[in-house]
């Protein structure tokens, strides 16, 4: 057999890194050429028909199910294809990078499931998107260890059987892979780097192991998009000659078009569907992104204050259960956050409760498994589930016939009696400083206030200074939100860093870039769609 041609991709200004060629052979490449040059054409004219909806939403200020895909919701006939073994049981999963300590930790954990996140917590330096791919496979080939240099202490994988299941999160299809480009000099869509890659040198590998390339598709605006990835799973399953409906996808409804669009989602990856998941800062997020034109009615309050038991929050997760199940797909639901901390006994038990409180609730309406970012959250979160689930894997047959959700009730923002404060501002200054500063460092995942924040943090702070400069608003103590105002609190928590952590430490970090790029986003007039967008700009490797 000949060796397989060089790829047309180049790498640019990527200093070499250990065991490379391990992830970036020539075989590999052309794999990832190959999806840039049938796909990228198609997702960029995906990318044009976001903003020509983003500008029909700022003339209606409203949204409504499409008519266009009546027919596909009202046939109570379509199932999405049977989990997998490996993904019939996901009453727990855990979210983090893939750096190698996280890798074993993660299995480690005791959840059910893994998301593997080359997205939100996750900076993409080239560093990040190539070893961390590495990682991903030694550890499947269980030739991975870590040491950390600091304590000393040592980590290693666990008996195969007690692993966790790996569903991996590529990037938006927004982000480009600036190292990776065509002969025209085209950057190559960052979604299709990390699926690419991932898929070429693990596909086989993990059917192997009795599971497969399963993955979670961050960031979908539209049924259409999802359509776009089922087309690319097909042609990567003929490409390497594995039986079609091998991979299986989860999509984040994070987006609140998508909200609009959950069944014609799952009819578009119907034989590669597994589930849906609902999520809490992005899609605020993308509440405040798209209906920034639409006045007071939409306006936000600290977010928070703003938590899934909220009208229009409970509207779409119920809505979400009853389409998953309907449809024969897990309903996974949000994230606990919280960060235990090792020196605050009190701290943790008012958390936990309050983790406890969260995940009862979804159990109980029906989700089939939910998100942590800690392994001490698994227990809490398992015990929750556990005394809905018992044995069952999942709780599917728990159709949800009683939810009736309008179109209206999703965007039922002016429901909520809770308003914007002056502390909500300081506390969005404060956490789109620090984890920005994180990020131009290349993390992704930033703990932060006893919180372990990602991309989507950063998103809605800056999101909400913007909309609420924007609309207005007047806080309770008699101050309104200007420019003026988010200058003055940003410089105080500049000053506030530095004396936290003294002169050197602020010196070397990127504290004055993180401020001065926070203030660009919340105060430009123009709206970024995503921070990460020019924050990629700024990011070094």
């Amino acid at each position: 057999m000949s060796a397989p041609a060089p790829s047309p991709l180049a790498i640019v200004d990527a200093e070499p890194l250990p065991r490379q060629e391990e992830v970036l052979s020539d075989a590999a490449l052309a794999f990832v050429a190959e999806l840039h040059r049938r796909f990228t054409p198609r997702r960029d004219e995906l990318l044009a028909r976001r903003a020509e909806r983003r500008a029909e939403i700022a003339r209606t200020s409203t949204l409504d199910f499409l008519p266009e895909t009546a027919a596909i919701r009202a046939d109570d006939s379509w199932r999405v294809a049977p989990a997998p073994a490996a993904l019939n049981d996901r009453r727990v999963e855990i979210t983090g990078p893939t750096d190698r300590k996280m890798t074993i930790n993660a299995l480690n954990s005791g959840a059910k499931v893994w998301l593997a996140d080359f997205e939100d917590a996750s900076a993409p330096t080239w560093e990040n998107v190539v070893l961390g791919q590495l990682n991903l496979t030694d550890a499947y080939t269980r030739n991975i260890d870590f040491t950390d240099p600091a304590s000393g202490k040592s980590y290693a994988l666990r008996p195969a059987e007690e692993l966790a299941t790996v569903v991996m999160r590529p990037r938006g299809w927004h982000l480009d892979e600036r190292h990776l480009v065509d002969a025209d000099g085209k950057q190559v869509p960052g979604a299709l780097v990390d699926f690419g890659l991932y898929f070429f040198h693990n596909a086989q590998r993990l059917l192997d192991l009795g599971k497969g390339p399963y993955f979670y598709l961050p960031k979908t605006e539209s049924h259409l998009e999802a359509r776009l990835w089922n087309e690319i799973f097909v042609f990567a399953q003929d490409h390497v000659g594995i039986p079609q409906g091998t991979i299986r996808a989860t999509v984040l409804i994070e987006t609140i078009t998508a909200a609009y669009e959950m069944e014609e989602i799952l009819y578009e990856l119907r034989d590669h569907a597994s589930g849906l998941n609902a999520g809490r800062w992005d899609y605020l997020f993308s509440i405040v992104k798209n209906f920034r034109d639409g006045g007071e009615r939409f306006v936000l309050p600290d977010r928070n204050a703003v938590t899934m038991t909220a009208p229009f929050m409970r509207a779409y997760t119920e809505l979400l259960v009853r389409t998953c199940h309907k449809r024969g797909a897990h309903a996974i639901g949000g994230m606990a956050a919280f960060i235990p901390s090792r020196r605050d006994a009190e701290v943790n038990k008012v958390a936990f409760e309050k983790v406890r409180a969260d995940k009862d609730r979804e159990a109980n309406d029906g989700f089939d498994g939910s998100w942590v970012a800690h392994p001490d959250l698994v227990p809490i979160a398992m015990e929750s589930f556990d005394k809905v689930l018992g044995d069952r894997p999942n709780q599917k047959d728990r159709l949800r016939e009683d939810v009736d959700v309008k179109a209206e009730d999703l965007i039922a923002i002016d429901s909520l009696e809770a308003r914007p404060t002056y502390g909500g501002l300081v506390n969005a200054v404060q956490v789109g400083i620090r984890y920005i500063e994180a990020w131009l460092r290349g993390l992704g995942a930033v703990a932060i206030f006893n919180l372990m924040e990602d991309a989507a943090t950063a998103e809605i702070s800056r999101s909400q200074i913007w909309q609420w400069i924007n609309a207005g608003v007047e806080f309770e103590n008699g101050e309104k939100a200007t420019p003026e105002l988010a200058r003055k609190v940003a410089a105080e928590e500049l000053a506030n860093i530095r004396e936290e952590i003294g002169e050197e430490a602020f010196t070397a970090g990127h504290w004055q870039q993180a401020h001065d790029l926070l203030l660009k986003v919340s105060l430009d007039e123009d709206y970024a769609d995503f921070l990460t967008l020019p924050a990629y700009e700024q990011l070094k490797g």
